[in-house]
């Protein structure tokens, strides 16, 4: 039995991109026992997979002396037959090292632009393997948690920062015209609890509160998964929860911005669409708007999306 050691990227998002690069190491080692390090979220949606034994996380990012408490945890985890980290850091070169595994392998950005990053994971475990196979869809094992009505999801943060969102009183314009047939579920992280809130006095207002559930700080991240793989349409952001809907082929209606959209876009999600506007300062990359216009989400109207999720709905794209 091999034993393989992964340490994730520290973003849900990047995480989701990671599955198909592993689930390509479990076809080329069927027999492999798998250990997953890294921050909380990447690492709780790991768990639910049934090639990974044992999962810990990483608490140095706490220390007053990061180094030295990575190097602790680097011997707990102890030696591995392969050991890789799909993250770019002088950090996790020292943490495989420091775990006493026979191979050792740390991810690099370079490369050509214009590279899905589920393709760029695939590609480097591909080398270091030896095995050359292509990336196959996202893939996460927690189950869907049944809804009872209809239900259309919608996630207006970005952890990443503030450019890459949308705005409330549009979430909400968009949410107020399903309303009438459709449940509401609100999603985010502890920091969107505040917009969440925002969205939901909206719809308050408009008198549509009854169908409208709040999960905003709420969940776990096997309940973020269960809910937004029993949704009939997600509207998001360039964002985690939007790969997590592209790992259980969800309809998507997603907002692209000052990120580069055909590198993390839903991957192999055919029931996603796009809503994006080329301009000259985007994508920018950037966590706040450099020019302080917000053009490229402000471009992007209620009225837009609400067509293309009608379109995605009428489709009957969910159960196809």
């Amino acid at each position: 039995m091999k034993k393989i050691l992964i340490e994730l990227p520290t973003w849900l998002g990047d995480a989701v991109m990671t599955t198909p690069a592993v689930e390509n190491l479990v076809d080329i080692y069927p027999d492999s026992e798998i250990t997953v390090f890294g921050s909380f979220v990447s690492t709780e949606l790991y768990r639910a997979h049934p090639g990974v034994k044992r999962v810990v996380v990483d608490s140095s990012r706490k220390s007053l002396f990061r180094p030295l408490a990575l190097r602790r945890l680097a011997r707990e985890v102890g030696a591995h037959d392969l050991a890789i980290s799909f993250r770019s850091h002088i950090l996790s070169r020292l943490f495989l090292h420091w775990s006493g595994s026979e191979i050792g392998a740390v991810y690099s950005k370079s490369g050509e632009d214009g590279i899905h990053q589920a393709v760029r994971y695939a590609d480097f475990v591909s080398r270091v393997t030896g095995v050359d196979m292509e990336a196959g869809e996202l893939r996460l094992h927690w189950p869907a948690l049944p809804l009872e009505r209809p239900s259309i999801g919608i996630n207006p943060g970005a952890t990443y920062g503030s450019a890459k969102r949308w705005y409330p009183d549009r979430f909400a314009e968009v949410a107020s015209e399903f309303a009438g047939d459709y449940d509401i579920y609100i999603f985010g992280g502890p920091g969107e609890v505040e917009m969440a809130s925002d969205i939901v006095k909206i719809l308050s207002s408009l008198g549509v509160e009854e169908r409208v559930f709040d999960l905003s700080g709420k969940t776990t991240i096997e309940e973020l998964c269960g809910y937004i793989a029993s949704l009939d349409l997600f509207i998001t952001g360039d964002s985690g929860p939007m790969h997590i809907a592209a790992a259980y082929s969800i309809p998507t209606v997603a907002l692209f911005g000052p990120t580069k959209h055909d590198e993390t876009s839903q991957w192999r999600n055919r029931y996603s669409r796009i809503v994006r506007y080329d301009l000259d300062c985007s994508p920018c990359m950037k966590r706040e708007c450099p020019i302080r216009t917000h053009e490229c989400m402000k471009l992007i109207e209620s009225s837009e999306v609400v067509e293309i999720a009608k379109t995605l709905l009428d489709s009957g794209a969910k159960s196809l």
